[in-house]
This record gives structure tokens, C-alpha cells and sequence, in this order.
């Protein structure tokens, strides 16, 4: 738990893991959320080698910004993919111009901080699997206990306005 201050140590933050098929694992330290962060959101991210920890995407509502810590991976965006190692600092506006993916592309883990704004409701956008998820009470990494509505669809499914009304 955070002290007065809203201090906390990575090993006290809520954990959050995520594994899917041979391209995406990896563990996230919801620090923003676990130090109290209301209106900025901060993940410690763990990625194992050759994987990604989330698909391509872009937030509709959240700006983020990504600083690696340790590794080497690609940043992968709408035109190109971008080699991104210690030190490296990456904005990505909200928008479809802030169309990302982090993939580890080394033999050892990569660590990067994701921030981001808290946003809510924010409109997420997959791309790639032409999918849409949306999320209101709280916004992405924020304390999940606070999350209202959390939903995923395929873009292209549509209904009328009036539909069982």
C-alpha cells in the first residue's frame, strides 16, 4: 500500500499477467493505480523475449508515452517499426496517429514504464483484428475495482439506434 504521500515499491504494486498463443505475454506492476494516481496512470511492464505484452492499438481518449528501462525491442507503428533500446523515450498521442505496438525482439527481458492520461471513457482500437473495446469508471490502468463498463466487439458489428427500444 502507498504511504501518505502516495509512495510505493514496485513490489507492492497490484500484479497483472497476460499470455496469449506464441505472440503476447508479459507482466504488468499497475504502479499509478496501487500509488493512487487518479489522473495519471503508470505500468512497469515485464516482456519476455520475442513477444509482445498487448496487440496494436491506439487509445481514442489517452495519450501515453513509453521509457524503456532495460532490453531491446521494436516500437511498431501505422508506417514503420522503430528500434527502441535503454533509454528510449516514445509519445504517442491518442488518435490513430497513436497507433502502437512494443514487441521484445531480444533474448532477454524488456522493461519499460507505459504512462498514460486517466482519460475515461476511453475508446481503445485493435487494428489488426478489427476490434473495439471500450471502458468507463475508470480508465486504462486505472484501479480496476472502479471499472463500470468494460467491453470488447468487432468494429464492424452494428445496430440500429432504435433496436429493442
Amino acid at each position: 500500500m502507498p504511504n501518505e504521500h502516495g509512495v510505493v515499491h514496485e513490489d507492492e504494486a497490484e500484479q497483472m499477467e497476460r499470455s496469449h498463443g506464441e505472440k503476447f505475454a508479459g507482466t504488468g506492476l499497475r504502479l499509478g493505480a496501487t500509488a493512487g494516481g487518479e489522473e495519471l496512470g503508470c505500468t512497469l511492464y515485464e516482456v519476455p523475449p520475442e513477444r509482445s505484452p498487448v496487440p496494436y492499438h491506439y487509445h481514442t481518449a489517452n495519450e501515453e508515452a513509453i521509457y524503456v528501462l532495460d532490453g531491446t525491442g521494436r516500437l511498431r507503428t501505422e508506417t514503420e517499426e522503430i528500434d527502441i533500446s535503454e533509454g528510449s523515450y516514445v509519445a504517442l498521442p491518442a488518435g490513430e496517429d497513436g497507433a502502437h505496438q512494443v514487441i521484445n525482439s531480444s533474448d532477454e527481458p524488456l522493461r519499460f514504464l507505459c504512462v498514460s492520461t486517466m482519460n475515461e471513457p476511453d475508446v481503445m482500437v485493435y487494428p489488426d483484428s478489427n476490434k473495439v473495446g471500450m471502458v468507463a469508471g475508470a480508465a486504462p490502468g486505472g484501479p480496476r475495482k472502479k471499472v463500470t463498463l468494460q467491453k470488447m466487439f468487432h468494429a464492424d458489428s452494428d445496430v440500429d439506434y432504435w433496436e429493442g427500444e
